[in-house]
């Protein structure tokens, strides 16, 4: 196999070309198959993180891929009362591995970014997500 240009492997029967967005999306549920992560954060509004639903799993993630390596951002909203140091962890080496895996690609660096929390308010559980500063 012979890699001619920045994201598309050559082969004896053609080329394969994986496109960011798939990396996003294993990445995505790679980390929020973790207990602890209530879920992907699309961002920030008026204070609070915005959960986003396992239909958004390429969101909150960030990939550059290259023609060999890949580096991952994800924006997390974890559950409160979990070690955020230790699901972080699990998360990176669980992102890693299923990224390489599936693609091949050698993944240099996976960074988490803890964009809020979310606690259950009442019997009925409900979720607030509080932005952690």
């Amino acid at each position: 196999m012979e890699n001619n240009y920045e994201g598309i492997e050559q082969t004896e029967m053609g080329s394969v070309k994986i496109a960011d967005e798939v990396v996003e999306i294993i990445a995505g549920l790679a980390a929020t198959e973790i207990e602890g992560v209530a879920g992907m954060s699309g961002g920030i509004a008026g204070g609070i993180a915005e959960l986003l639903g396992r239909k958004n799993l390429s969101k909150g993630v960030k990939v550059e891929v290259g023609s060999k390596e890949a580096a991952v951002d994800l924006y997390i909203v974890m559950d409160y009362g979990v070690s955020i140091p230790e699901i972080s962890r699990l998360i990176q080496e669980k992102v890693k591995d299923a990224i390489e895996t599936m693609t091949g690609l050698i993944v240099v660096e996976v960074n988490v970014h803890v964009q809020g929390v979310v606690f259950q308010k009442d019997e009925e559980h409900e979720e607030e997500v509080i932005r952690v500063k």
